[in-house]
């Protein structure tokens, strides 16, 4: 049961003034969570402010810097508002100081209304940014207009906080200042003498001093509140692994006894051998399985390393042991994918396949579930579907977790929670840097898959300024008269799906303008059938050339697609951008990789796209990436933290990752219920943190 003591901050965040149903939607979206009613008040306090703006800078008219954002003081003289019928001329109103005269600019302005805010001759304070113009100041759209008798209301210091499309910095503050004071006094959790040593305040006071900024220093990363929020998560995180890890040890794993007859059928049919790495990551996994202990592996490969065959030949082991297997995929694309590659390999077998995912419906699905409970499916394929209730199977042995750098601990223990207690496997496309393993799995054994298999092609990368897209454009025509297959990446616009929609449906018509029929779209608004019907049409070659954002990043496999076209490369990650490349040279034909960016380049985007033409090796541009951008990117998460993590981050807090990793080590071995004075406290603290998972472990003891 969740303490009481939360009870005010795990209300639904429509219980906050002035958020409707309109702005409940909106807050989902910006603290990704499924629907309303899972957005809590909690999230609005994880949502730690970026940046800050300082209005406390009152130069006078004269002396404000070009472009700053100031604080001014005047007397308002006049109102020029537009000509009739000329909306597309501003509402100008005008007011001076001693030193000089400001023309406050308005597009669209409602006369009525700026003439109650600024009527002439009131003295008023107006806060934004200053723009000059042939020897005149001028501001257009004011942050801030108050009357100098209300200049309390002006907030002199402000956080700038991330936001999503329809959401105004005003509204969203409003709602977090809402929050802020149903923060409760938490017990302590830490240690006494490390938040001393750290000069750590306690949580509540740090959520306080996050979101009320007084200086640029308070929005650093090494401010004590962020490192104060930022020990807590990594020990939330911590303990929540050890929990796990205490209750793997707990339930005994089913020794698999592998008799080799399933996998060398399967070896015989390859038309390649596998590499070395991944007969080693076999072996690992069967000597693992083969024990009394439950194997928890995590096994990394990059894009195109085959990671598939290693799952197939585990499932098979299992298999000839009488038991079950599943491979779990994050979508339902890639749930079928890889339902056909296991088929091609281990259908004619005579194993019983079979996909369940959130589509299959009504009598196929139960004839699904049946054959699951009777042990007639021996492999099932699908997405968190396979972990629902109504799901029950004979004897399922292994799990394959195909995470594709989306680090849900959750599904691993959902698993484990419904009493089944398989082997684990975890499979990940991004190459991840040790400190990064830890943080996201604890300490999990690793095998890694380092070459690339037998007969693929090295892809040539090119960099070319956007200029030159019309020579793209001519080169891809040929290309795609030759008969080959192109994919024409579009970025993410801002965070906007609105914007990032836009932006691939106008590239999908002026390429259907220039190249003629033959060119499909794909987007995430599309519905699943939607999207899988357009990567058919691909696949089978009636799509020539696939428009589309970065939903193909995930596991699509079309082995005769040779180029890959990036639009504005320079907004994406390393990781991503190396997600992306892979899904070229598949096949035995040399492939091309162009990534178009659009400059000057800075800094940052310079060397990522120089590492992008260097090297192949997903390893490498893990640990580059890590330098440049930070874990968010190397997980593939857009957020600044890592998956999971709100406000900690790897580079940094590497210190607190290392001493929340021992500090919970410790905890658990002293106190493994947490039923110590401490360890309620902590109990509150993996509540606070969502770690209602790691919760249950304790129950089901």
């Amino acid at each position: 049961m969740r303490p009481t003591i939360l009870d005010t901050l795990f209300s639904p965040v429509s219980a906050l003034p002035g958020v409707g149903p309109k702005i409940a939607e909106l807050l989902v979206k910006l603290l990704g969570r499924e629907t309303p009613d899972e957005t809590r008040v909690v999230d609005l306090l994880f949502h730690a402010p970026s940046s800050l703006v300082d209005r406390r800078h009152q130069p006078g008219i004269a002396s404000a810097p070009q472009g700053a954002i100031v604080t001014l003081t005047g007397r308002v003289d006049r109102h020029q508002p537009s000509p009739k019928g000329k909306t597309n001329i501003p509402y100008r109103v005008f007011l001076h100081d001693e030193t000089g005269e400001l023309a406050l600019v308005f597009f669209r302005g409602q006369a009525a209304w700026l003439d109650k805010q600024l009527p002439v001759d009131e003295e008023v304070m107006v806060s934004g940014k200053i723009e000059w113009f042939n020897g005149r100041a001028s501001m257009v759209h004011p942050d801030y207009i108050v009357k100098v008798s209300d200049a309390g209301n002006l907030p002199l210091v402000e956080p700038v906080y991330p936001l999503t499309a329809g959401l105004s910095p005003k509204t969203l503050r409003k709602i977090i200042e809402a929050a802020l004071p149903r923060i409760p006094e938490f017990p302590e959790w830490a240690d006494k003498e490390l938040v001393a040593r750290q000069g750590f305040p306690s949580a509540a006071e740090g959520f306080r001093q996050l979101h009320e900024p007084r200086d640029p220093a308070d929005v650093d990363s090494q401010a004590p509140a962020r490192r104060r929020l930022a020990y807590d998560e990594f020990l939330a995180g911590q303990l929540s692994l050890s929990l796990v890890r205490q209750r793997l040890r707990k339930v005994a794993g089913t020794p698999v006894k592998a008799t080799g007859i399933i996998s060398r059928a399967i070896l015989n049919q390859l038309p390649f051998s596998p590499t070395a790495s991944q007969t080693a990551a076999v072996a690992d996994i069967l000597k693992d399985m083969a024990g009394q202990d439950r194997m928890l592996r995590l096994l990394q490969g990059d894009v195109g390393s085959g990671k598939t065959l290693v799952a197939l030949l585990s499932m098979a082991a299992v298999i000839e042991s009488g038991g079950q297997a599943v491979l779990m995929a994050p979508t339902e694309i890639l749930a079928r994918q890889h339902h056909a590659t296991i088929s091609k390999y281990a259908g004619s077998l005579g194993i019983g396949i079979d996909v369940l995912t959130g589509r299959t419906k009504g009598r196929e699905r139960d004839d699904v579930l049946e054959r699951i409970a009777l042990g007639e499916a021996q492999i099932i394929i699908g997405t968190h579907a396979l972990f629902q209730e109504s799901v029950s199977y004979k004897n399922l042995m292994l799990a394959v977790v195909d995470e594709q750098h989306r680090f849900g601990v959750h599904q691993r223990l959902r698993l484990t929670a419904k009493g089944i207690s398989p082997h684990m496997l975890v499979m990940t496309a991004t190459p991840i840097p040790r400190t990064l393993v830890l943080a996201a799995f604890g300490d999990m054994d690793v095998s890694k898959l380092t070459e690339k298999p037998a007969g693929r092609k090295p892809i040539q990368t090119i960099t070319i300024p956007t200029e030159r897209i019309g020579e793209i454009v001519q080169r891809l025509k040929s290309a795609l008269a030759e008969g080959r297959k192109a994919y024409w990446i579009c970025p993410l616009v801002e965070e906007s799906e609105e914007l990032d929609i836009t932006s691939a449906e106008e590239r999908y018509a002026t390429l259907t303008s220039a190249l003629g029929p033959g060119i499909g779209l794909i987007h995430g608004r599309m519905s699943g059938a939607e999207k899988d019907a357009v990567m058919m049409a691909f696949k089978n070659g009636e799509i020539r050339l696939l428009v589309a954002t970065t939903v193909v990043e995930v596991g699509v496999d079309v082995p005769d697609a040779t180029i890959m076209v990036i639009e504005h490369a320079e907004r994406f990650g390393l990781a991503q951008l190396h997600q992306l490349r892979g899904r070229v040279g598949r096949g035995d034909e040399a492939s091309t990789c162009i990534l178009l960016y659009k400059g000057p380049l800075g800094e940052t985007g310079h060397a990522r796209l120089s590492i992008m033409r260097e090297t192949e090796d997903g390893f490498r541009i893990a640990e580059e990436d890590l330098k440049l951008r930070g874990e968010g990117e190397v997980l593939g998460t857009r957020q600044s933290g890592t998956p999971g993590f709100r406000i900690a981050s790897i580079e940094a807090h590497a210190d607190l990752l290392e001493i929340a990793r021992r500090d919970a080590a410790y905890l658990i071995d002293r106190d493994p219920e947490l039923t110590s004075e401490r360890g309620n406290a902590v109990r509150t603290l993996l509540y606070l943190f969502r770690r209602d998972e790691a919760i249950r472990f304790l129950h089901a003891g």
